[in-house]
């Protein structure tokens, strides 16, 4: 297990003081730990390194009554212009266990970087996540998911820090909740603070977990249900996310986003109709939606479908946010934006995608001090 890794913001620190290994910095910038580079500083910015100073610095907050943001690979915050009055935790953990086919990681590790190693030692399940910024604590938060593969089903358990009853706590799978882009934990965004992450992977002798998604299976030239070399599918899943400005790149604008700003909408069986006959009002009467099974009486549409045919193309905006040049669910930072310049971009599409289509987007990153 790696130990001793202490990031620090680029740039002229602001005063600090060092305790023990944790490092803490007053009226300290939050933009550069974030992919977006946006929001105002933390009255307190703590940099913890391993699990007790996690739980040391979260009960701090708790007995002062102190506010406390969590941070880990800043890839899914969206924080206010004004910064967050309270403690910011950034987690700076470090391990990557490997036993066999079970995996274990510490919430601090780099995710892209992780599921690099699990491909290397030839094993199956999370390849089709590759290029996913962030941190592993924060993927059975979101139930990180992309291409055909979600966390959720190579998770076995979650080490949390339970504010509730101060008590460190293992939750296995069956009582994460998991849905889509959805768990336990987002539900209860106060009460848990992730500090390890458990999965089980699949030897399958070098290859891929079959592949489910049909753009990867169009790219590999196989058929869905397929295997594939493993670092074939990682390399292919890396290729069409950087096509869309999904790869982390600091001299790529359009990577300055927090990837996908909003889910994917799933509508019951009386919107989706409602949705249906609004787009062949809106397209034509041969014009059909997007439309993936989710569940019982539910179905799945598209979200980039959506905001591109309710006119928000690729590019578009004229001030320092805009969206995407190469995908059209993606808001970004040109460079000088506020986070006020982002939030009235995102409320302009949402209000635009309501009123062509009936539909109501939800933002998928994290909002701290400020909402849509």
């Amino acid at each position: 297990m790696r130990r001793g890794r202490t990031p620090v913001p680029p740039g002229q620190p602001p005063p600090s003081r060092t305790l023990g290994r944790v490092q803490e910095l007053h009226d300290a910038p939050l933009a550069p730990l974030t992919t977006f580079r946006l929001g105002g500083p933390a009255t307190r910015l703590i940099t913890a390194t391993t699990d007790a100073e996690v739980i040391a610095a979260v009960r701090e907050a708790d007995d002062s009554g102190t506010p406390l943001l969590v941070i880990g690979g800043g890839s899914n915050l969206v924080i206010g212009d004004k910064g967050f009055d309270g403690i910011a935790l950034r987690l700076a953990t470090e391990g990557f266990d490997l036993d066999g086919t079970r995996l274990e990681l510490a919430a601090g590790e780099v995710w892209s970087d992780a599921v690099a190693r699990t491909v290397e030692a030839g094993l199956a399940g999370v390849e089709c996540l590759s290029g996913i910024p962030g941190s592993a604590g924060a993927t059975p938060i979101q139930n990180v998911g992309a291409y055909g593969q979600e966390v959720s089903s190579t998770i076995t358990e979650v080490v949390a820090y339970d504010r509730r009853t101060r008590r460190t706590v293992t939750i296995p799978n069956a009582e994460c909740a998991f849905s889509y882009r959805h768990s336990r934990f987002k539900a209860e965004p106060d009460r848990f603070v992730v500090l390890r992450v458990r999965f089980a992977l699949e030897d399958a002798q070098g290859l891929s977990a079959p592949v489910k998604y049909a753009e990867t299976a169009r790219a590999l030239g196989v058929e869905p249900g397929d295997r594939v070399p493993l670092a074939a599918a990682r390399e292919t899943v890396l290729g069409l996310r950087a096509g869309k400005g999904m790869v982390l790149d600091p001299a790529d604008h359009d990577t300055w986003s927090a990837g996908s700003f909003f889910t994917n909408p799933i509508l019951d069986r009386a919107q989706f109709a409602a949705f249906r006959a609004r787009v062949k009002e809106r397209l034509g009467a041969e014009a059909e939606p997007p439309a993936f099974p989710a569940g019982e009486e539910h179905t799945k549409t598209s979200a980039a479908w959506l905001i591109d045919k309710a006119g928000f193309t690729k590019g578009y905006g004229s001030g320092p946010a805009r969206i995407s040049t190469k995908h059209t669910l993606a808001l970004t930072n040109r460079g000088g934006a506020t986070t006020e310049d982002l939030l009235a971009l995102a409320r302009e599409v949402v209000a635009g995608v309501h009123e062509a289509f009936g539909v109501t987007l939800v933002n998928e990153p994290v909002t701290v001090g400020v909402s849509l």
